[in-house]
């Protein structure tokens, strides 16, 4: 095996939720590995800031502004690449959302509507569409960015917790589905990484006590350490890979 079997020269990938986090470590890193990258997020001024990154590394970045909850952003989003790039080869769905914290008891229904279509329904539409491409030309690799919560019930994510287990059983199901056509569908899911989305978690001393004293690499992650999965995921270094979840957590989940 040659170290170019790890590199993405030529692909274009999509990855959504760029504009910062573990979404930006992402695309600028499938841009490292070789890859043009089409940015979404709803942050329009932020996702300029990743696109200049991607540049830099001289790789094309195609910035949009785009609720992935809503299927005519998608609509508009899908439009804008497919005008730019004939297909695409990958595409990583990172974009989540949660915005209450606590038992699920106290949590109202409009919380898990938001929740659900932009971690769940999102990722389900956009697979959809971008899917159907992929398997009229038998190829193709779909990551999606769950959690650790998705597989043990997080502490206070309840509602996140039940999405992010949808999308490793949407994993499944596509990779199921789409595997004889060459279409590969995998899951990456963190812990806890340092991010903004998770501060709530990292800037609390007792749960960061809580989550450090059970990791066996005795810390939190940082959204770096997500985006080699990724890369590996996307490449053909993992070509008989697919329908699984790779957990990156310190070693929390062994």
């Amino acid at each position: 095996m040659s170290d170019n079997c790890f590199r993405l020269d030529g692909k274009k990938a999509i990855v959504t939720g760029a504009s910062r986090g573990i979404g930006q470590s992402i695309a600028v890193g499938l841009a490292a590995a070789g890859a043009d990258v089409a940015l979404c997020s709803r942050n329009a001024g932020d996702l300029e800031k990743v696109a200049d990154e991607i540049r830099a590394l001289g790789r094309e970045a195609l910035p949009v502004a785009c609720h992935v909850g809503k299927s005519s952003d998608i609509k508009v989003f899908l439009d804008k690449v497919y005008e730019k790039w004939a297909s695409i080869d990958i595409l990583v769905n990172n974009a989540a959302t949660n915005p209450v914290f606590g038992p699920i008891l106290n949590t109202e229904e409009w919380a898990f509507e938001k929740i659900m279509a932009t971690n769940l329904k999102g990722p389900y539409l956009l697979s959809l569409e971008v899917g159907k491409k992929m398997l009229k030309e038998k190829k193709g690799s779909i990551i999606n960015i769950a959690s650790v919560a998705g597989i043990t019930p997080g502490l206070g994510l309840g509602l996140y917790s039940v999405s992010k287990a949808g999308m490793i059983m949407l994993t499944k199901v596509m990779a199921h589905e789409w595997g004889s056509a060459g279409v590969r569908v995998n899951t990456v899911a963190p812990g806890v990484i340092k991010t903004k989305f998770s501060s709530a978690i990292w800037s609390n001393d007792v749960f960061l006590k809580e989550v450090t004293k059970t990791t066996p690499l005795g810390r939190i992650g940082e959204p770096d350490e997500i985006t080699g999965a990724v890369v590996f995921l996307a490449s053909e270094a993992a070509g008989f890979i697919t329908g699984q979840t790779i957990v990156v957590d310190g070693g929390g989940r062994m």
